[in-house]
This record gives C-alpha cells, sequence and structure tokens, in this order.
C-alpha cells in the first residue's frame, strides 16, 4: 500500500502566516483529511536571511515521515526553493507548485531581501523544480508555476520572467495579483485539488 502525501507549506516575506492566506486554509484542510502538514513559521520574516530559511526547508523536508511529498511556496519561499536546487544536494519531492515567484531582479532591489535575488543563479540554465513526479502521472502535473497576470512583483509576466528559467509547467492566473488575500485568494480550490492530485486549473 502507498504512503499518503504529506506536504510542506512556505510562506513568503512578511508573511506570519494570517489564518485567513490560502496556504494557511490549505494546511488546515490537509490536516482535517488526516494528512501530514508542515507549514513552518520562517524565521524573522520581514528580514529574512537566505541560509536560515534554506535550513528550516532542509529540517522541516527531513522532519517529513517516508512517502511521497508535495512542496507548495509562495512569494519568496519560491526563490528559496529555486535556490536550494541550484545548489550542493538539492531537495526532492514529488511535487512542487511555486506561487507568485517574484522577479529575481525587482527583489534585487529591495535591500531586506536581496540575497534571495541570487545573482546569476537564474542566468543561463534552467532549473528543475526538484520534482519526481509521481508513476503515471504527467511532468506538468506535478511541477507548476502559478502567477497573476498583474503581479506587481512580476512586471514583465511570468512568461518572459521565468520560461527560460525553470522547467515547470507555467499556469497564468487572470487578474490574480500576488495572489493573496487582498487580491481575493484566502479560499482558493483550485490549489487544493492540486495539492490532492489533480491538475492545475489556473483561476
Amino acid at each position: 500500500m502507498t504512503a499518503p502525501t504529506s506536504y510542506l507549506v512556505l510562506h513568503g516575506w512578511q508573511n506570519r502566516r494570517p489564518a485567513d492566506h490560502w496556504q494557511h486554509r490549505l494546511a488546515d484542510e490537509l490536516e482535517a483529511r488526516g494528512l501530514v502538514v508542515r507549514y513552518p513559521q520562517l524565521p524573522d520574516p520581514d528580514r529574512p536571511r537566505l541560509a536560515e530559511w534554506q535550513a528550516v526547508v532542509r529540517a522541516e523536508l527531513a522532519a517529513l515521515p517516508d512517502g511521497p511529498v508535495t512542496v507548495v511556496c509562495h512569494s519568496l519561499a519560491c526563490l528559496t526553493w529555486l535556490q536550494l536546487q541550484a545548489g550542493d544536494a538539492p531537495p526532492r519531492a514529488d511535487r512542487v507548485a511555486l506561487v507568485a515567484p517574484p522577479s529575481p531582479e525587482l527583489v534585487a532591489g529591495q535591500e531586506a531581501v536581496r540575497e534571495f535575488a541570487g545573482g546569476d543563479t537564474f542566468d543561463g540554465r534552467r532549473l528543475s523544480l526538484g520534482a519526481r513526479g509521481r508513476p503515471g502521472s504527467a511532468p506538468a502535473d506535478d511541477a507548476v508555476l502559478v502567477a497573476g497576470d498583474d503581479d506587481p512583483w512580476l512586471p514583465l509576466g511570468l512568461v518572459d520572467t521565468w520560461e527560460s528559467r525553470v522547467e515547470a509547467a507555467l499556469h497564468v492566473v487572470p487578474r490574480g495579483g500576488h495572489l493573496t488575500p487582498d487580491s481575493g485568494y484566502g479560499a482558493w480550490p483550485a490549489v487544493l485539488a492540486w495539492a490532492l492530485g489533480s491538475r492545475f486549473e489556473a483561476r
């Protein structure tokens, strides 16, 4: 019998896991189904340090039970995950969703989070999300980037910013903004459905 999937949910800059955020609701809904979910408060969310966030990610992954793992990142956590993929001993998961991945160029202009921009990490190669995929599933189901078409952190758009840099299926959400409660993404049935194994449907 295959072990149930466990989940690691990672928030972004200045996020203290408010109860109305879709990530918090996702964690609650998965836990209500009896699934194992890790949704840590990452250190110093206002002035984060990349190495500290990466260390927490590795520790949280190690704390999950044996079996399939799904990782869901939002905003700055997306860059954290990608920088781990670019480094030594990149972590692996069965499925990975990067939601509202910000422009590295824009992040580089923010002193508090500049180190997350990665310098030349995102230039000249296409990074894997580290998604192993599930038996019988299409790769496009298991490694996804999702962003609003009007995200202020993606002034050039998801495709122009990330298509050449990351190996994943790209999904653009009309009028999604930065995909936060402020842009209408408290409850988000589409991401719950994806987390439970469906294809992602941008809406």
